[in-house]
């Protein structure tokens, strides 16, 4: 399969396929057509007497100064160097490089006025995996993501950073060894660059990526700890859910009704005296469904922003560029900020099966262990899941309500969904290390349900689980356990589907 810039539409799986190199991408004759007829459009308009906002003035709030044409190109320099303002760490490379991949498609619509020189260098980066080094903080997400933008960009222009085998090293010398000179950047070139949500999207794009995954396996542990409880099925009958049919929760209950599918152990539920089971077990797709709805509504706001084109201005024709706010992050900030508190749900629901697991019911042993007292069992790795579940919490607070004014009131609103974006992906993080103790306490109440047989699905898990984490027999150091859990989380180890 191969993607043409500018023409195709780009989705989640094929966005992170051009990234890993699994399709190809390139930029197609129809493409740089549309690329050049607007770049002739704006060399007319650069040269005309009346001022167009971007193209022949400056920017912000001196939008009102017009500038000539041999101020130009020091013009659309000096926009890069002053606005790349961004502090703190880098973010990772593979985001940096997914800013990157959704820049050069948004360019290539035929709508921002920017060189096709300008694009093609752009690819050549990708291709020679020069990512430039991009700072994680400093964007306000309207005018778009200026001081990310501003950074990914600097190497164009002989200035920044890239990254270099896990390093950071300046980008000229390395321009200069595969032969690239420093571009001159011409009129609305510099604004067409940093003007863009690009910074937002990619952000969640990464979180949607990771989500998708935890999602499902956010299943899979509920009913490896349903088994461990030797629960109910009931709550998941089609029945139940048809008559409140709302799309993730009717997808989570069919996955369980799959996962329990052949279970000796959940059969032998049906001779016990239990009328129903806490909301953590009998509530999970109506929990987890709820985290999915949210989920869905993110993947179809991110896709629509991936293929749409967010510089300001748009060049319409050879006489006109109408400025807007195109730029302005908060349709994607408002869905991060719900997909947040969707992920830290996966969390919170999670924490209350692992403290269910503790109390020593329905035939389990008080804290997963069959010598309490001399050994204090499985007890303590549950405090992680807490302060984990209290951290997320922490960071549900939604930076898209909040709003402070910049560039002299000019940018008097502003979305801030750059750090809803970061937020998002700390959750998920968070939420990794959860499911790893509730993964590693499931399985150790399963051992407990032994000679009965869960469902092949499950024990291929705890296969897996095995492999890394030995049962629990007495104490021991179990930091190094929660260890082998997390990297199983990270590498999607565990089969979901």
């Amino acid at each position: 399969m191969t993607f043409k810039y500018g023409i195709d539409r780009l989705d989640v799986n094929i966005v992170n396929a051009i990234a890993d190199g699994s399709v190809k991408a390139h930029l197609c004759q129809e493409a740089s057509d549309k690329v050049n007829k607007s770049r002739q459009n704006v060399d007319k308009m650069a040269s005309s007497d009346k001022a167009i906002y971007g193209i022949n003035t400056g920017f912000g709030p001196l939008c009102d100064t017009q500038i000539s044409p041999e101020e130009t190109h020091l013009l659309q320099k000096n926009l890069l160097i002053t606005h790349a303002v961004g502090v703190g760490d880098p973010i990772a490379k593979p985001i940096s490089k997914l800013m990157l991949i959704t820049k050069v498609h948004a360019l290539s619509q035929g709508f921002s006025g920017i060189r096709l020189d300008v694009i093609q260098r752009m690819l050549a980066f990708i291709d020679l995996d020069l990512i430039p080094v991009v700072p994680e903080q400093g964007s306000v997400g309207a005018s778009g993501d200026l001081a990310p933008l501003s950074h990914l960009f600097l190497p164009l222009i002989g200035e920044g950073e890239f990254w270099q085998n896990g390093e950071v090293v300046p980008a000229a010398p390395l321009l200069s060894e595969h032969g690239l000179e420093p571009l001159e950047l011409h009129a609305k070139e510099g604004l067409a660059l940093i003007n863009g949500t690009q910074f937002i999207l990619s952000h969640a794009i990464t979180a949607l990526t990771k989500m998708r995954y935890l999602l499902d396996l956010a299943d899979v542990t509920g009913a490896m700890s349903i088994e461990g409880m030797q629960g109910s099925e009931s709550p998941f009958r089609a029945e139940l859910h048809e008559i409140r049919a709302f799309e993730g929760n009717v997808e989570v209950a069919k996955r369980m009704r799959r996962f329990f599918n052949g279970s000796e152990n959940m059969a032998a539920h049906q001779g016990c005296d239990r009328v129903q089971d806490p909301y953590s077990l009998r509530c999970i797709p109506q929990v987890h469904g709820a985290s999915r709805n949210a989920y869905y509504h993110l993947k179809e706001m991110a896709e629509i922003e991936m293929n749409s084109v967010t510089d300001n201005p748009i060049v319409v024709s050879e006489e006109e560029a109408i400025s807007g706010g195109g730029f302005h992050g908060q349709p994607l900030a408002m869905v991060l900020d719900y997909a947040s508190i969707a992920a830290s749900e996966l969390g919170n629901i999670s924490d209350r099966r692992c403290y269910l697991l503790l109390e020593g019911l329905h035939g389990l042993p008080r804290l997963l262990t069959s010598s309490g007292g001399l050994n204090s069992g499985m007890m303590i790795p549950q405090y992680a899941t807490a302060a984990l579940v209290t951290e997320n919490k922490s960071l549900c607070f939604p930076p898209s309500a909040d709003s402070v004014p910049t560039s002299m009131g000019q940018e008097d609103h502003v979305s801030m969904g750059s750090i809803s974006g970061r937020k998002l992906n700390q959750i998920l993080g968070n939420i990794e290390k959860i499911f790893a103790i509730e993964l590693m306490y499931a399985a150790q109440a399963i051992e407990f349900r032994r000679p009965n047989k869960c469902s092949d699905l499950i024990e291929q898990n705890l296969k897996v689980i095995r492999a890394k984490v030995a049962k629990l027999e007495e104490d021991r150091l179990l930091k190094p356990d929660i260890d082998a859990m997390i990297t199983l989380v990270k590498t999607q180890a565990f089969t979901v589907n």
